[in-house]
Formats: structure tokens, sequence, C-alpha cells
């Protein structure tokens, strides 16, 4: 009999109450590299009502010493308490990041963004494929769009990176956008970090699809590609000229087959209008053909990136990203947590619904309404 998927999971990952960004759902019993199993209908006493399967909570230095040694089934634990709304888990996910941001920072940082449908996972796996054959180790951050009105997800891309996700030297977290501009998780930054303290040397984070808020990512990778696909003009591809600017290489996918004289066509057009989008310097962005499923193409697309790294580091500018990363994290949580203790004022939610009210009911203007909502900061 199928499982009843219409009951709302009631286990928590370390018991973080409601609050939590994913649900982690029971494994199989035999634990994992020394973690508790969980309880099995093999373990009831008959008449005995089973217990509600749990899991020992792990400790600061298990969550470092795990992920610094490749642990698997840590590092996904560390990222669930990372994700976690749990104030109960802020204090330790800080704690377990400061010990591991000394030995993050070595990987590349690849930002893959694309329309639906352009085959962006496609490329993903098919560029892993060819990074482990290099003896790369691979992280893949695969941000899924979050529903509106269920607040669901899908989180299919290890199905869409199916010979992928089987291999050791690959690590593919699918996580909710969560309503986040931009197309990226609210803790994606952080998640890096700990994929990277865990040995994996090449970051991808493939967003949910191209937009005018889908610039997000660029301020958290080192490079940013743009994945388009050929026969399909700017407005049925929803490509915005502010998504074109900061690419640092476009991506022409499918160039196979009946595509590939349509891919040549787009590349060239998008190589005229990256000649008056992007102003000169020292690295100036181009459109590449290539097609995920042939696997023409993809040696010279890591080329390209390897050829962006070392020109920037070589001018000084990949560090100069860096820090700039850092700062857009910082004032980004910031801006965060602004805004959430602003909502959490008992002041403000006593006044919030009467003026939201007014300004559905054309009654009072929104810039009136923010300023009255504001004043209340000084109460």
């Amino acid at each position: 009999m199928p499982p009843d998927r219409s009951r709302k999971p009631e286990w928590t990952p370390d018991d973080g109450g409601e609050a939590f960004a994913a649900r982690v759902l029971p494994g199989v019993a035999g634990g994992h590299d020394g973690l508790p199993s969980l309880a099995t209908d093999a373990d009831a006493t008959p008449g005995v009502p089973a217990e509600r399967p749990t899991r020992r909570p792990l400790s600061e230095d298990e969550y470092v010493n795990g992920v610094l040694a490749g642990d698997r089934a840590v590092l996904a634990r560390a990222i669930t308490l990372i994700e976690s709304n749990a104030p109960a888990h802020l204090a330790q996910s800080q704690a377990v990041l400061r010990r591991l941001l000394p030995h993050s920072g070595r990987a590349i940082r690849l930002g893959i963004t694309g329309v639906p449908g352009a085959g962006k996972s496609t490329l993903i796996e098919a560029l892993g494929m060819k990074l482990i054959a290099d003896g790369h180790r691979l992280g893949v951050l695969a941000i899924d769009p979050t529903s509106s009105l269920t607040g669901g997800s899908i989180l299919g891309d290890k199905t869409r990176m199916e010979e992928l996700s089987r291999r050791p030297e690959a690590f593919i977290r699918p996580s909710p956008a969560g309503g986040v501009l931009g197309g990226v998780a609210r803790k994606t930054r952080e998640t890096m970090l700990v994929c990277e303290a865990a040995g994996f040397d090449v970051i991808i984070v493939e967003t949910v699809g191209a937009g005018q808020n889908e610039i997000t990512v660029r301020s958290m990778v080192d490079f940013f590609l743009l994945v388009l696909i050929p026969g399909a003009g700017d407005e049925l591809q929803g490509i915005k000229k502010g998504v074109v600017e900061l690419a640092d290489a476009i991506a022409i996918n499918k160039a196979d087959g009946d595509n590939r004289i349509r891919a040549e066509a787009a590349r060239a057009e998008y190589n005229r209008a990256l000649h008056y989008l992007t102003p000169a310097g020292d690295w100036r962005p181009r459109a590449y053909t290539c097609s995920a499923v042939s696997g023409e193409g993809i040696e010279a697309l890591w080329q390209v990136i390897g050829r962006f790294r070392q020109r920037a580091t070589e001018s000084g500018a990949f560090e100069a990203r860096r820090r700039a990363q850092a700062r857009d994290w910082l004032r980004a949580l910031v801006d965060e947590g602004i805004r959430a203790a602003f909502y959490d004022r008992p002041v403000v939610r006593a006044a919030l619904a009467e003026v939201e009210a007014a300004v559905m009911d054309g009654t009072l203007p929104a810039t009136t309404a923010a300023q009255q909502l504001l004043a209340l900061l000084e109460e």
C-alpha cells in the first residue's frame, strides 16, 4: 500500500519544534558511521504503540569533525541545522560555522541561471561528470521555486541529475527558495561554506530561473553563467538586460542536431549585444554554444571559467569580489534581522492589520502607511 502523503509529518530534526526550514523524514535502520539508528517496526513490542523516532542531537564537535572528515551524513545534518529557523539551533549553527570558516574559501564558486527548460540541470550534470573525471569534488546547491500558495517545493534536482547524484565525489543539496528574491535560499551562503569545509573544491549554485530579480546569486559566486536556448528571443525567454550585463559568460545550450545552426546564430547575436552592454576590461564576457546531451562544448566552458579565474586572480579582482561577497552577506543578514525585529514588535503587530486594511481599501496611501508603521519604532 502506498504511503499516506496527506498527513503532515510529525518528525522534526533534533527536536526543533515547528520553526525549522526543512523536514527530515525517518530513514532506514542501522545508522551511518556511528550515528544512532532510528526505531523500526521490528523493534516494537506487540501491543505497545511504537515510540516516536528520534535521533541523538550532535554536539558542536561532532558537527565540525564530521564535516571536516567529509562525512556526508553529518554534512547533511549540519546543513539542516543551518537551515533551521528554530531559535534553539541558531547558537549552535553559528558556533559550528565559526569553526568551519577557516577551512572554507578554497573552492571556485559558480552561479548558473537561465530560463526554465534551458537544460540547466542537465548542463550541471554534464559539467559535473567532467569535473569528477578530472579529479574534482563537486557540491551542487540546487534552489527550487517555492509555491506562493502552499509553501511547498518540488526539490526534484536529484532526479534530474540521476547519474551525478550516484557519485560519491558529488553532493547535491536541493533547497526551497522560500520566496527569496534572486532565486537563492536564505542560507545558501552558509551552506556553501560548509560544503567547502567538507572538501568540495567546486561549488555550483543553480537558481530557479532568469528574471530581473535573478541577480542575488551574483553577490555570492565567483563566476556567473547564464544559460539560454536557441530559437527564442528575449521577449519569449524572459531575459532582462540587467541579467545579461551581470553574466561572466553565456552558454547557448542544446546546440545539437537541427538546433545547431540556430544556436550559432544566437551566439553571434549575443556576442554583438555583449560588446555594447559590457565595458572593456580585464574580462570581456562572451557567448558560447554547447550541448549538455552530447557533451560538446562542456570542456570549452570549463576552460573559460579557468581563464577567468586566472585573470581575476592576477589582477586582484578575484579577491576583491570575495571581499565584496562577505560585505553583501553581512548587509543582507542585517536587513533580514531588522525586518524580523520590526514585525516582531508588539506595537507593530497590533497596528499592522488595521493599516494594511486601510491600504487595501484605498483609504490610506501606501507611503503614508509605511511612515506610520516606521514611526512606531520610536515608541
